[in-house]
């Protein structure tokens, strides 16, 4: 089965540029690799409920439960198992633009304490145990700040599940940096993540090339690592 590798960050920090960046970096390296953007929106009966509740049809941020808005997010994922296994079964290398780290990370922003690190597990185990979806050999985090978020999110083009230039997520800039802080706590808590800064010491905005240059660093690593143990 592929290598898997999940790039993750807030809404607009650039996952999947970085995605396919990483993707032609490594074929030009000789790998087989294929890729997978979540949610689904237009591909699953889930996908399309999460663009309702991105577009305010079942209420404010505030008021959509973070377990039940999970739920949704796990639910695509779950419909989109057998494609995604497909594809770690085809190629070497399958990356995810968003995966499980995703919905920890948005959904467990909304607790705090022991509310949130029991929704942690709670996820984690509706995910990678009750649905058995495959865990990431790496997950990258690019870690973007809020307010740079927010302006690199006005220059997206039209997408497919809203006519809004910002959903209610990308619209809510304190919700995006807790967001961003619960990203953060996760990386530094846990041995296959990596954090990739978005933003020099300074404050500017780094290179598309600066930071596709430092995945690929990560990446190279752990497909070194993953073929010396064969």
């Amino acid at each position: 089965m592929a290598v898997l590798i999940a790039i993750e960050g807030i809404d607009g920090a650039g996952k999947g540029t970085q995605a396919g960046h990483l993707v032609t970096a490594l074929r030009q390296q000789g790998y087989r690799v294929d890729s997978l953007q979540f949610p689904r929106y237009g591909a699953t009966t889930f996908g399309h409920a999460i663009g309702d509740f991105l577009n305010g049809r079942f209420g404010a941020l505030n008021e959509v439960h973070p377990l039940l808005a999970a739920v949704l997010y796990a639910g695509d994922r779950f419909e989109s198992k057998s494609l995604l296994l497909q594809l770690m079964q085809d190629n070497d290398v399958v990356v995810l633009d968003r995966f499980v780290g995703s919905n920890l990370a948005h959904q467990a922003s909304k607790l705090s304490g022991e509310d949130r690190s029991a929704l942690i597990d709670w996820i984690e185990n509706v995910e990678f145990g009750v649905f058995q979806l495959p865990r990431p050999n790496l997950t990258i985090l690019i870690d973007m700040s809020s307010e740079m978020s927010r302006e690199l999110v006005s220059r997206k083009g039209a997408r497919d599940y809203t006519d809004r230039e910002a959903d209610l997520q990308e619209a809510d800039l304190p919700y995006l940096e807790r967001v961003r802080r619960c990203y953060l706590a996760l990386s530094h808590s846990r041995l296959d993540w990596r954090t990739v800064h978005g933003l020099s010491e300074d404050g500017t905005l780094r290179t598309i090339g600066q930071i596709s240059q430092e995945i690929l660093g990560h990446a190279t690593q752990l497909l070194s690592s993953a073929s010396g143990k064969q």
